[in-house]
């Protein structure tokens, strides 16, 4: 078994205070961009404590790191996440400078922007925002108008995107074949196959071409309706029309062909797709990998997982995923994720969520608990997601008051929890707020503060806490949250 504090020290930031000798022994690294978004990312959970860390990073007194594109977004997309919209809206707009050439810099970030406000249902807000706060920035442009159309449509409000398209009032861009693609994937998120269907016929009607990405769509969508059939049968269809097959519709008849024959006929098209010069990526192996897994193929399954890196393709985190859905033995799943983390591939924060879901399932708190440590150590904050599968798994074994102790620790971090007869929780009251969420302020009741660990009489390992205060390369002291 690894050993988990060795793993610390390998960890871009360490969660470890360094004694203060060891730090003056070594200068410190510099900070770049790419670990500014990183850390953000770790502090996910907690919008405070990033937007401290965000301002801090670009400050002269700080890191000095000039913000980036994607600091930006993330910064944001944090904000966004815990309804903080008037934070975000002018954390966006103070970076905008009118000196800047190329306005696309903020792009990301309004992308950011528009998405966390149709994921939380803000649909004219979200509207709003396009028009006035892209236009305040130079933004409000056919690209910006499919970010909006893509969030709404990403959040299962395809009814408004459709009506934005479609509706009455004329829409602000007049729509295209990447706006009918963008429609075409809301209504297959949305499982909705008849409107798919009516407007994959539209564009005939109206003459809007098809492109490779409407197609790949399309097929997706009949392997997902349970028509997988019917997706290669759309796979020929392009093949014979001569068009150029690119990976992701490779992909896509791989899936389809494997579901409607059996993934010896996926291997079979795999071969086919090399054969005429496609390369494939990690994805292609991933769905062959996931359905040598589903048949129970796991020695199979290796065997092409080494196949990766005869194309200089390393296993990713979904590759993982395939073996931890399916494999029934908790001592392989549990070695497989030790050797996940050997090799540095590090665990999202679903990963964590699946596997504490299963061990829990099959009634083993240790590794529950090694998983739960483990996610720690990363440096990652647990989502509610996380917390209720834990609790799950310890009221299942009949550990109320350690349940509980998570359960407050959870509600004192302003996430969500499940009622739960055995703890006595209740859903509070959520208060309406018919306020602009881009004008006014936002519901702060959901914020708390972080709570230490201790160990249970024993009955657990010790859970190291205090790891939301990040020390960059163990190094930078000059950062405090």
């Amino acid at each position: 078994m690894i050993s988990l504090f060795r793993r610390r020290h390998g960890l871009p930031f360490s969660t470890l205070h360094t004694p203060a000798g060891d730090v003056a022994a070594t200068p410190p690294s510099p900070l770049d961009a790419t670990a500014v978004l990183e850390t953000l990312s770790l502090y996910a959970n907690d919008w405070r404590r990033a937007l401290e860390f965000f301002h801090w990073s670009a400050s002269p007194d700080g890191a000095n790191v000039p913000p980036t594109p994607a600091t930006v977004a993330r910064a944001v997309d944090v904000l966004g996440k815990h309804f903080e919209f008037p934070l975000a809206t002018s954390l966006l707009v103070s970076h905008h400078d009118p000196g800047r050439a190329d306005p696309s810099f903020l792009r990301p970030a309004l992308r950011s922007l528009l998405n966390r406000l149709a994921a939380a249902n803000l649909i004219d807000d979200a509207i709003r925002a396009f028009d006035s706060t892209a236009g305040s920035i130079g933004l409000r442009d056919e690209a910006s108008f499919h970010a909006l159309v893509d969030a709404l449509c990403d959040h299962r409000r395809v009814d408004e995107a459709h009506h934005l398209c479609f509706g009455k009032d004329p829409p602000p861009f007049p729509p295209v074949t990447k706006t009918y693609n963008l429609l075409l994937r809301g209504w297959a998120k949305t499982r909705a196959w008849a409107r798919l269907r009516q407007l994959w016929f539209d564009m005939d009607s109206r003459g809007v071409a098809k492109d490779l990405h409407s197609y790949s769509i399309y097929m997706d969508a009949l392997a997902k309706s349970g028509k997988p059939w019917k997706a290669f049968k759309v796979f020929k269809e392009m093949k014979q029309k001569g068009m150029a097959i690119d990976v992701v519709a490779y992909n896509t008849a791989i899936h389809s062909v494997g579901l409607a024959q059996g993934v010896d006929f996926a291997i079979r098209l795999y071969r086919q797709m090399v054969d005429a010069g496609c390369k494939p990526n990690a994805s292609t192996f991933n769905t062959i990998v996931k359905l040598l897994c589903k048949e129970g193929r796991f020695k199979e399954g290796y065997a092409f997982v080494q196949q990766m890196h005869k194309f200089g393709i390393e296993p990713n985190v979904l590759t993982y995923h395939c073996f931890f859905q399916y494999l029934s033995r908790p001592q392989e799943v549990l070695g497989l994720f030790e050797k996940m983390l050997e090799r540095g591939c590090w665990p999202r924060m679903d990963t964590y969520v699946m596997l504490i879901k299963r061990f829990g399932r099959w009634g083993f708190l240790r590794p529950v608990f090694i998983v739960w440590k483990a996610m720690e150590e990363q440096g990652l904050s647990p989502d509610a997601f996380a917390y209720n599968s834990l609790i799950d798994a310890l009221l299942q074994k009949g550990m109320v008051d350690l349940a509980r102790k998570y359960d407050e620790e959870m509600l004192s971090k302003g996430l969500s929890p499940k009622p739960r007869k055995e703890l006595g929780t209740k859903i509070p009251g959520a208060e309406s707020d018919s306020d602009n969420a881009l004008s006014g302020g936002a519901e702060e009741s959901r914020r708390g503060s972080d709570i230490n660990r201790s160990t249970d009489g024993g009955k657990i390992m010790t859970l190291l806490g205090g790891y939301w205060t990040l020390i960059i390369n163990s190094r930078c002291c000059s950062y405090r949250s």
